[in-house]
């Protein structure tokens, strides 16, 4: 509330309105308005209209105000209506509800045109509010839907029509990647999928580590050991959980040791999965350099989503590996530690250790 009036007594004066409206400030549109008497329209301060000369400009404080003085909504930032970047959010979750509830993925095409938007403004649009295409997300979309048929469809040839797949070369061709196993075997609940783990001790506390024959799908951190084991058990319900071998051990000492020593670093490969938009936060974050912190806005900025900093910080609390993919890197802008899966506690110290004796 103090804030939002800080802003306000910022644009008191017109000297100060009419510099907003030079610099085009859109921290100043919904607090004034202004009117051009050459051309008989009302502005937000950040209208990319053409500029008028200082002598045909007044200044309004409301839309009603600007419109009682006899002016009519310019046509280009549309005043009258809510702020663009509101638009274009109502725009995109219309077209979420549209790619979440079609049988028929919508094509760009249709979806742009039913926005009011050209094919690639759409495009921008969609990207820069979801971090991923509308293709992408619709992909998503289908996935999410073949993974509830496959449990319910009487068999994997009805649930791959009903998930939105035209035939089923294209269903067998995408089915493994965004399952992570093949439709039959996620049909079973992953039964047969084998996962071998164990559970040790580190500075930090319990650590379990787990791996499919393609890399480690899980490190978990914590203070009991039970639960780690639950945890995974609940990640995949029906796979082949198996203890871990003689040559299983020597990849947990490997994790433990860069736990305990970053600098030693990992190059075990990773079998983590997610959505594209975790997908890329996950490479993002395995970008930052050890000893180093970034905040969740600048993440979020790397990945082409400056205004998806929340976003990040979901898909960082979703993070599998702990240490292998280094969510404890993030900080809040102002360099302080923010919540972390494992316990801020670990996150110092994880940091503490990449950082070195001071």
């Amino acid at each position: 509330m103090q804030a939002a009036q800080t802003t306000r007594d910022h644009y008191a004066s017109d000297s100060a309105r009419w510099d907003a409206v030079q610099a085009r400030d859109s921290g100043a549109d919904g607090i004034f308005y202004y009117s051009v008497r050459s051309t008989g329209v009302y502005c937000r301060p950040s209208c990319g209209a053409r500029p008028a000369l200082r002598k045909n400009v007044a200044f309004h404080a409301s839309v009603s105000e600007a419109e009682a003085a006899g002016f009519r909504p310019c046509q280009r930032c549309k005043p009258d209506q809510p702020p663009l970047a509101e638009r274009h959010a109502l725009i995109v979750a219309e077209a979420c509800r549209l790619l979440d509830t079609q049988e028929q993925m919508p094509d760009l095409d249709s979806l742009a045109a039913s926005s009011g938007m050209s094919r690639f403004h759409f495009h921008r649009v969609f990207k820069a509010h979801t971090g991923v295409t509308p293709l992408a997300y619709g992909a998503a979309c289908r996935a999410r839907r073949l993974a509830r048929e496959l449990a319910q469809a009487p068999s994997v040839t009805e649930a791959l029509y009903a998930a939105g797949f035209n035939s089923s070369g294209r269903f067998y061709a995408q089915a493994g990647a965004r399952l992570g196993m093949t439709p039959v075997r996620y049909r079973a609940g992953g039964s047969g999928m084998a996962i071998r783990f164990a559970v040790g001790q580190c500075s930090l506390g319990a650590i379990l580590v787990a791996a499919t024959d393609k890399g480690i799908c899980a490190i978990l951190l914590g203070d009991d050991a039970g639960q780690l084991v639950r945890d995974l058990q609940d990640r995949f319900p029906a796979a082949q959980l198996d203890g871990a071998d003689a040559g299983f051990a020597a990849t947990v000492a490997q994790v433990v040791g860069f736990v305990e020593a970053p600098a030693l670093g990992l190059s075990l490969p990773l079998d983590v999965r997610g959505t594209a938009f975790q997908q890329r936060v996950w490479e993002a974050l395995r970008q930052v350099p050890s000893g180093s912190t970034v905040s969740y806005a600048a993440l979020a900025s790397a990945i082409g989503l400056p205004a998806g900093a929340r976003a990040v910080a979901g898909a960082c609390a979703a993070n599998p590996a702990a240490v292998a993919i280094p969510c404890h890197r993030v900080v809040r802008h102002d360099g302080g530690l923010s919540g972390y899966r494992w316990g801020v506690e670990r996150k110092q110290a994880l940091l503490d250790r990449e950082r070195g004796p001071t």
